[in-house]
């Protein structure tokens, strides 16, 4: 097994220096696995060590091959060629021309020694090597594979899947756990993805027990456990996250095509040959959702939006400011007062944006409103678009903090009739969600609007309604 992860851009610099690092990486995992060595692979071994310590020049990937061919003759069992990282190579031209000579060796392998299979392990599709979204010169287009067959096994997991992992987990430590709750939690907020579901798992396995309201295991596994560890993810550094931002560095139209998708609430539509989509898609950040652009999952909302409005572009906006002043003021008894955060916003909004024409508030007015509420729940809670209702004219706003959620509703005002049917609407979403009050915030850019805030009663339900 060898991680290209070890290797340097250096390595890739041209064929003889890829040849002798990959040699010298290549003997030394090979000594490791304590591989009976004959006299005859003995005397291989040895001209390639001679062969690295000399330097030669001249050894490039023909030559490479042929040793590599010479040592499994010279074995007694197969060997397996296992490769981890290979995204870090992909977009250099001598790994591509290094794929090209492993699949001529394998196609000949019944008529000389080769290795007995090869594993390439990282995101890309192989069949994708070749896909880069920008035309630089460093970006190289050439596929070394001819592969026809798909790789279509779904890696995620199920929520039934999942309720078996934690029924083993319940078992081994004699808990008692809502197994469906739980398993439906983790669900909701991964779509499956195996990394955060087991992230998860983890942080609530490690690092709840023993702190306040979390006196023992069987209080940690709750729902308020839950999401005292999704706070714990999204505010950690680790290898997965870190990915994902370097991609967005890399791929600048995927870049901006996340951020149209999360602000403006605009449908895009899913097409596997646009460059940016089947981009984000082999890298798990979006799905297609009966023929719409998706983020694939709540975490990697939540995480793209706290990236997106963490920025310092962001943090210069005048409505970030007025929140940092303001935010003190909306936690009562550990209670988020969500009333007031509408209040406060409609002010400053209407002081700040008041004049703005419609193509202004369609594109920023959401943006504006999470950028507000961002410092204010920042360390005690999270929220999340709920994208059964993402759409230009309307958006929920799920906010969890502090074990409670509050539901809002954002949209732009297109008349009294339409605002009729949105309360409806969250009448049946609050309902959905066992809540007895919900909060409607309506960005209207009528000439005579009545901006501010008021209390509805429709039945049993709270309505709080603000308008901007």
């Amino acid at each position: 097994m060898i991680d290209f992860q070890c290797f340097g851009e250096g390595e890739f610099v041209d064929e003889n220096t890829f040849s002798l690092s990959f040699a010298d990486e290549f003997l030394r995992v090979f000594k490791q696995n304590n591989i009976p060595v004959s006299d005859k692979l003995e005397c291989v071994l040895s001209e390639l060590e001679q062969i690295l310590a000399d330097a030669i020049e001249n050894f490039r990937l023909r030559k490479l091959f042929l040793k590599l061919q010479e040592i499994c003759a010279s074995v007694d069992r197969p060997l397996v060629l296992m490769i981890d990282e290979m995204d870090s190579a992909a977009n250099n031209q001598v790994f591509l021309d290094f794929l090209s000579q492993l699949r001529l060796y394998y196609i000949k392998r019944n008529k000389q020694p080769t290795f007995q299979s090869v594993i390439l392990a990282g995101v890309y599709d192989i069949k994708n090597l070749k896909r880069k979204i920008r035309p630089e010169d460093e970006h190289k287009w050439n596929s070394p594979w001819n592969i026809a067959t798909d790789f279509k096994v779904d890696m995620s997991f199920s929520a039934e899947e999942i309720s078996k992992m934690l029924v083993e987990y319940a078992d081994d430590y004699h808990l008692e756990m809502d197994v469906r709750q739980m398993a439906d939690l983790i669900y909701n907020y991964t779509s499956g993805y195996p990394f955060l579901v087991s992230k998860i798992c983890k942080l609530l396995d490690e690092e709840l027990l023993g702190k306040d309201d979390f006196e023992t295991r069987a209080k940690v596994w709750t729902k308020k456990g839950f999401h005292e560890v999704v706070k714990i993810l999204l505010a950690e550094k680790n290898h997965l996250f870190e990915s994902l931002s370097e991609k967005l560095e890399r791929y600048p139209e995927l870049n901006q095509m996340l951020r149209s998708l999360l602000f403006t609430g605009r449908n895009i539509t899913f097409h596997i040959f646009e460059p940016s989509i089947q981009i984000a898609e082999m890298f798990g950040f979006v799905k297609n959702d009966n023929g719409t652009l998706m983020i694939s999952n709540r975490i990697f909302e939540t995480w793209l939006y706290n990236l997106y409005l963490s920025s310092a572009t962001m943090h210069q906006e005048d409505i970030y400011a007025a929140s940092l002043k303001d935010k003190n003021q909306f936690v009562v008894d550990g209670h988020l007062n969500v009333r007031l955060i509408l209040e406060k916003f409609v002010l400053h909004f209407h002081d700040l944006y008041g004049d703005s024409k419609e193509a202004f508030v369609e594109e920023e007015g959401r943006k504006y409103f999470l950028l507000y509420l961002r410092p204010i729940i920042n360390g005690g809670g999270n929220y999340y678009i709920e994208a059964r209702t993402r759409e230009l004219k309307r958006t929920d706003v799920i906010i969890d903090y502090n074990g409670e959620q509050y539901i809002i509703e954002m949209k732009i005002w297109h008349g009294n009739e339409y605002n009729n049917r949105g309360e409806k609407q969250l009448i049946e979403y609050l309902d959905a969600y066992h809540q007895n009050k919900g909060y409607m915030l309506s960005f209207n850019f009528n000439k005579n609007k009545k901006i501010g805030v008021q209390e509805l009663v429709i039945g049993d339900k709270v309505l709080i309604e603000a308008v901007v």
